[in-house]
């Protein structure tokens, strides 16, 4: 792992992964602010990716979806890992989540996030992975 990264960010990254997004924004956006780069982009990218859960968790389609896309943006740069986070299988696995959104439809997310199957099957949601170096 990346010496430079506080443990801080492994905190929300732990919240990330248990769904507690509304948490891990609280924890993200305090290291965000203080953060330069090339870190700041890359903290922001996985706060709007929280951030986005948050708003699928109350249905909140629109919201989601452009949080999503945002967030997906920013990481973009960092692929495909970065301070031990495999970064490249968050962009996918938040990118497919977008496709199925999208898909979906505003007017079919509230049917959609309440179903057991999107509350059981952690692989509709995407967690931060860490990867060891070589």
């Amino acid at each position: 792992m990346n010496e430079s990264i506080p443990d801080q960010f492994w905190e929300g990254v732990e919240q990330f992964n248990t769904r507690q997004f509304y948490t891990c924004h609280d924890t993200l956006e305090a290291l965000w602010m203080e953060a330069t780069e090339p870190e700041k982009t890359f903290y922001q990218g996985i706060l709007q990716l929280a951030v986005a859960l948050y708003h699928l968790g109350n249905a909140n389609w629109r919201g989601a979806v452009i949080l999503l896309g945002e967030g997906i943006h920013r990481l973009q740069g960092y692929l495909p890992i970065f301070s031990g986070i495999d970064v490249a299988e968050l962009v996918d696995a938040s990118s497919h989540l977008l496709a199925q959104l999208q898909q979906a439809g505003p007017e079919k997310v509230r049917d959609w996030v309440v179903t057991e199957e999107f509350n059981a099957n952690s692989d509709l949601l995407p967690i931060i992975t860490t990867v060891q170096p070589e």
